[in-house]
């Protein structure tokens, strides 16, 4: 990897460049290369899709130097993908086990699965081209895996209005007045072999996701019948990931979807990271008795990790019994009582209600305070 990137020291590479120049799997690829960019061997920059790109630095040439690299061709993508079915990878050592900054700079802990960090499951998976489906409430970061697991990830944020048109693309009026026909993600994935999540997948019509299903099964081809019925054929690397909210109202998991995805794992919040990444404890334990009875069906919602981030972020600025009265305020009407029931015995308050506007403050109230530009304006003018 390292001398590829050396010997074109002009040129920006994605991983598929580098994966179709070497012949290694696009797995093998981007893990090799964030490597190097870890170690500060190598520079990663993003394009307008958000695909990442790599380009030598002054320290690639001396790292190429030691780095072991097998010519092009020597392994096929396909031959790469068999010897991953018929591996034992319990047995391996883990490529990622600490936090891992996700494209919008935000940190991902891993978190165990199968007795691997879950970023490299996902990413043996990805080797040997087994679709995963992942489950569970919204807010269990979800997303948050696949994005940390997979950089090159294009996302299809589907919802009952996602048309066959959001995934393979459709005709835009162009700047002169006449129509071109722009590709949708998933054919963008297709052929530039990245991976493709389809997030609230099961709030797409069937129908709709129909057109996604030859492109993940043996034929790994769609026609794009709007566009002259091109065929589109999936690069190696290609890879389908998707995201399912069971209680979500309108959310429907039919056996032709659940039977496209070979693995499917259940997502739910990691209540001792809370609590490492600093989050009120008593906040936390309410959050954990709440899903408890979420559960034993006794409830219908408790706070996830998104929600407890999101009360640390509001306990800082508006302080901790705002931050309480909007933990309550976000509940479910009909689990609303229960919920600031556990907030008052949890924190000792006599009464917590939603976060809720009060009476008109006096005009002295409003007063900017010195130091403002109207303060200052006036200071000068007397």
């Amino acid at each position: 990897m390292a001398r590829l990137l050396a010997d074109q020291p002009a040129d920006k590479l994605t991983i598929g460049d580098m994966a179709r120049q070497l012949g290694h799997s696009h797995g093998a690829v981007r893990n090799a290369a964030l490597t190097l960019v870890r170690r500060g061997e190598a520079d990663q920059s993003g394009t307008g899709s958000g695909q990442p790109e790599f380009r030598a630095n002054a320290k690639t040439a001396a790292a190429a130097q030691a780095a072991v690299i097998s010519p092009p061709g020597t392994h096929a993508p396909r031959a790469q993908t068999a010897t991953a079915r018929t591996a034992a990878p319990a047995a391996a050592t883990p490529r990622q086990t600490g936090p891992i900054r996700r494209a919008g700079g935000q940190l991902y802990h891993p978190r165990k699965l199968a007795d691997l960090p879950d970023v490299e499951a996902l990413n043996r998976l990805r080797d040997a081209d087994v679709p995963v489906l992942l489950y569970g409430p919204p807010g269990t970061g979800k997303t948050s895996l696949v994005e940390a697991a997979f950089p090159d990830l294009l996302t299809v944020a589907g919802d009952g209005d996602t048309t066959v048109g959001d995934l393979i693309g459709e005709y835009t009026q162009a700047d002169g007045g006449g129509y071109v026909f722009q590709y949708g993600p998933l054919v963008t994935a297709m052929t530039e072999g990245r991976a493709l999540l389809i997030d609230d997948a099961t709030l797409i019509s069937p129908k709709v996701l129909a057109a996604l299903y030859p492109a993940m099964d043996g034929r790994r081809q769609i026609q794009v019948k709007a566009h002259k019925g091109e065929t589109i054929r999936a690069e190696p690397g290609f890879y389908v990931v998707a995201g399912h909210n069971p209680g979500v109202h309108g959310a429907v998991l039919t056996e032709a979807l659940s039977s496209r995805f070979s693995v499917q794992i259940q997502i739910g919040t990691d209540y001792d990271l809370a609590l490492a990444l600093k989050i009120d404890a008593r906040v936390v334990r309410v959050a954990l008795h709440l899903s408890r009875q979420v559960e034993l069906g006794e409830l219908g919602w408790a706070p996830q990790l998104r929600e407890l981030l999101s009360y640390q972020k509001t306990e800082a600025v508006l302080g901790t019994q705002a931050a309480l009265a909007n933990l309550v305020g976000i509940a479910p009407l009909e689990d609303r009582d229960a919920v600031a029931d556990a907030v008052i015995k949890a924190v000792g308050v006599k009464k917590i209600a939603p976060l809720t506007l009060g009476k008109q403050l006096p005009a002295s109230a409003l007063r900017k305070p010195p130091g403002s530009p109207v303060s200052a304006h006036r200071g000068r003018s007397r």
